[in-house]
């Protein structure tokens, strides 16, 4: 497509979504959480069609990592997923227009402080075609309209998963320009919507370090980041041995292309060889590549030496790096190092060892006795997310609907006026 062609089709993209924003935010509720039950409606009657096109996408994935492939495939299980975290977002308490503080003034004005929509949200992702639905659905429920920009890789079945949300809101009678996407793959476009001061009021990356370098550099919006996911667990001396093992099998190898994956483990000095050679040895057989420091290294023939590289990697990948600590506070102070400050836990039944590590780690999510992969919206009773933020500026952690709201202040007077 030429430059001119396409930028005049991002204008009219913008424009569009400006003018559908304005309606929605004059919505209800109760409105909006029937728009979304719709498009998770027509989400399950589109199925058929929607699977379709993700089987030609897959088929043209042949390059994808399996860990990539598995983030790009859709099955009737995990579509109607997608379709029951649609229908859990419709049921949360609306967003907007809570009163979140309320006060007088003894000049005699009455002051509140309320949520509002951000407006129009561009959001550019990579090969997750579930990210449509949830991105989608967060939106409408916060009151903003989208303009999505998926992947090449998924681009037949996040069009075929919009054409169903459109449909769910033209049934629920709301504009459908209130989801719209990027109509090519190509990354031109990505440059453009960049640009879009007069639409857009925030951009959202979910993607690789590339994709979320290239947006935080270029963007002329506002951008809310969301980083990659170097996600550590830390194996306390105290830690129970059952439940560590399961708890680190879960959190590398439940799904690895997961951003809350672990991808680093840390082990304290004292239980090398309670602790550290039983688990390694479980990620051993079930098929983990493990990367490891010399204390590790010697704990069995299959572990591969780790490099300075390994601290700082997210794999994506059934592969993990893992290191000897001593102590709580050097635990903390590696992941502050080398964390991507997404999401990190410790195990250990020591309430003192984890509290400190709680309070110490500079990262998102922080949980104890607990796996990594419960770094997601749904799990934390968002519903969806439309990503994990690792930035500290307006939302931190999972971005879910509301979060996708901004303040504003409503002021009531009597013929007030200003004294002097």
């Amino acid at each position: 497509m030429d430059l001119p062609d396409l930028a005049t089709q991002m204008a009219d993209l913008g424009a569009r979504a400006k003018a559908a924003s304005a309606l929605l935010s004059q919505t209800s509720g109760a409105q909006r959480a029937a728009a979304v039950t719709a498009m998770a409606a027509a989400l399950r009657a589109a199925a058929p069609v929607i699977l379709a096109a993700n089987d030609s996408d897959m088929a043209r994935a042949t390059e994808l990592s399996p860990s990539l492939r598995d983030r790009l495939k859709l099955t009737p299980e995990r579509l109607e997923g997608v379709a029951k975290g649609l229908d859990e977002i419709a049921a949360l308490p609306d967003p907007l227009g809570a009163v979140l503080e309320e006060w007088h003034q003894p000049n005699g004005l009455h002051f509140q402080k309320i949520r509002v929509p951000l407006g129009v949200i561009g959001i550019i992702y990579e090969s997750r075609p579930n990210v449509t639905a949830d991105a989608g659905a967060l939106c409408v429920k916060s009151g903003n309209a989208v303009i999505l920009r998926g992947g090449s890789d998924s681009f037949a079945s996040s069009g075929a998963i919009l054409t169903a949300l459109r449909a769910g809101l033209t049934a629920a009678g709301l504009p459908e320009d209130c989801v719209q996407a990027v109509p090519t793959p190509d990354r031109a476009a990505v440059g453009l919507l960049l640009t879009m001061t007069d639409t857009l009021d925030v951009v959202i990356p979910r993607g690789g370090k590339s994709l979320i370098a290239r947006v935080a550099a270029d963007s002329r919006v506002p951008v809310l980041k969301h980083l990659d996911g170097n996600c550590h667990t830390y194996i306390h001396s105290a830690a129970d041995l059952d439940k560590a093992r399961r708890v680190v099998l879960n959190a590398k190898l439940r799904r690895t292309g997961v951003c809350g994956a672990t991808e680093s483990l840390l082990f304290d000095a004292a239980i090398v060889q309670s602790h550290a050679a039983p688990i390694l040895k479980d990620l051993l057989d079930a098929g983990c590549v493990v990367r490891a420091d010399a204390a590790l290294e010697a704990l069995d023939p299959r572990i591969e030496p780790a490099t300075e590289a390994d601290w700082g990697t997210e794999y994506l990948e059934a592969i993990v790096s893992a290191k000897v600590v001593s102590g709580v506070d050097a635990a903390i102070e590696h992941i502050n190092r080398y964390g991507s400050h997404h999401t990190e836990a410790i195990l250990t039944e020591d309430a003192r060892a984890a509290a400190a590590f709680l309070a110490g780690v500079d990262s998102a999510i922080v949980l104890h006795n607990a796996s990594t992969q419960f770094a997601d919206g749904g799990e934390f009773g968002f519903g969806a997310e439309i990503g994990i933020s690792t930035g500290k500026l307006h939302a931190r952690g999972p971005v879910g609907a509301q979060h996708l709201t901004s303040i504003k202040y409503l002021v009531r007077g009597n013929g007030t006026v200003r004294a002097g």
